[in-house]
C-alpha cells in the first residue's frame, strides 16, 4: 500500500452549491461515512484510504468549493465558513443522519466549525492534522493575501515551482510524481492558479476563533491523528485540541509528516480502523 500508485477516485455526481457546482462520488455500501479533504490537496488524498472504508461503509467524498473538479469561481468567498455550509449541505444532499466524519487539515476546521457553529451531529468524528487552533497561518500566507494579483499572475512555471515546494513541505518523505500530477492538475492554467492564491487570501483566522470558543464536549467520539513530523501545525497543538475538546484518542504517526495520506497511508489507515 506504500509505494504503489492509486486509481484516482471516480468524482461522477455534481452538486448545486450557491448556483456553483461541486463534484463528489461514493463507493461502497453501509453506514455513512464522509471523507473530507484539506488545502492544496482535493478529494485524492483519500484515493489510497477510501477503498478499503468501503469495503464496510457507504464512503461519500467531495471537492471543496474552488478545488479540484468543483467550480472555482472568481466572484464568490471561498472560506472556511463557506466550506463548512457546504459541508453541512452536502450532508443534508445525502440524507444523511449523524454520518462519521473523516476530516483533514482544512477540512477539520470544516467539520468542526459544522458542529460547533452550525449544530451538525456525527457519529464519530475523526481528525487528522486539523486546523483547528490558533496561531495558524504562516507567512507565505499573509503575504498572498497582502499580493494575491501579483501571485495570481506568475508564469506558469514558476507557479508550478512553487506549489511543489508547497506541497512537499508537507510531507515528509519525497512525494512521487504521480502524486504531485494529481495534486496540480487542478491548480494548472489560469483558473487553476488564480483559484490556488484565492483559496489562500481568503483564509480567515476569525473563523478559527469563532469555533475555537465554541469547543468542548461532544456526546460522540472525537479521535485525533497526528503525523509527528508535521511543521505546519506541530504535535503540540493537536494535544491541545485534544484536551480542549476532550477527545477520546490521540493516535500518534511517527514517520509522517502533515501530508499523511502520502507519507504513510498505511499507518493513516490502521489508525483509523481502530475507531471507526
Amino acid at each position: 500500500m506504500g509505494n504503489r500508485d492509486h486509481a484516482v477516485l471516480n468524482l461522477n455526481e455534481r452538486f448545486s452549491y450557491n448556483g456553483r457546482t461541486i463534484a463528489w462520488g461514493s463507493m461502497g455500501h453501509g453506514d455513512p461515512l464522509v471523507l473530507v479533504h484539506g488545502f492544496p490537496w482535493s478529494s485524492q488524498a483519500w484515493r489510497a484510504i477510501a477503498p478499503w472504508l468501503a469495503k464496510t461503509h457507504r464512503v461519500y467524498f467531495f471537492d471543496m468549493l474552488g478545488t479540484g473538479l468543483s467550480e472555482k469561481p472568481a466572484n464568490q468567498n471561498v472560506s472556511e465558513s463557506v466550506q463548512s455550509d457546504l459541508l453541512g449541505a452536502l450532508i443534508g444532499h445525502w440524507n444523511l443522519r449523524r454520518p462519521q466524519v473523516i476530516a483533514h487539515d482544512f477540512g477539520g476546521l470544516a467539520a468542526l466549525r459544522g458542529h460547533f457553529v452550525h449544530g451538525i451531529e456525527y457519529g464519530k468524528l475523526h481528525l487528522i492534522n486539523a486546523v483547528a487552533m490558533l496561531p495558524s497561518g504562516s507567512p507565505f500566507y499573509a503575504h498572498v493575501a497582502n499580493h494575491e494579483p501579483a501571485f495570481a499572475g506568475l508564469p506558469d512555471y514558476a507557479h508550478e515551482a512553487l506549489f511543489r515546494a508547497y506541497i512537499q513541505a508537507a510531507a515528509h518523505h519525497c512525494l512521487r510524481e504521480e502524486a504531485i500530477q494529481i495534486y496540480f492538475k487542478p491548480w494548472s492554467g489560469a483558473e487553476g492558479k488564480a483559484a490556488f492564491y484565492r483559496q489562500i487570501a481568503h483564509a480567515e483566522q476569525g473563523n478559527i476563533a469563532q469555533a475555537q470558543k465554541l469547543y468542548g464536549a461532544t456526546d460522540f467520539d472525537i479521535h485525533l491523528t497526528w503525523g509527528m513530523r508535521d511543521t505546519f501545525i506541530p504535535p503540540e497543538q493537536g494535544r491541545a485540541l485534544y484536551d480542549l475538546i476532550n477527545a477520546n484518542s490521540f493516535t500518534p504517526i511517527s514517520d509522517a509528516s502533515h501530508l499523511v495520506h502520502e507519507d504513510d497511508p498505511a499507518a493513516l489507515l490502521g489508525a483509523l480502523l481502530q475507531h471507526i
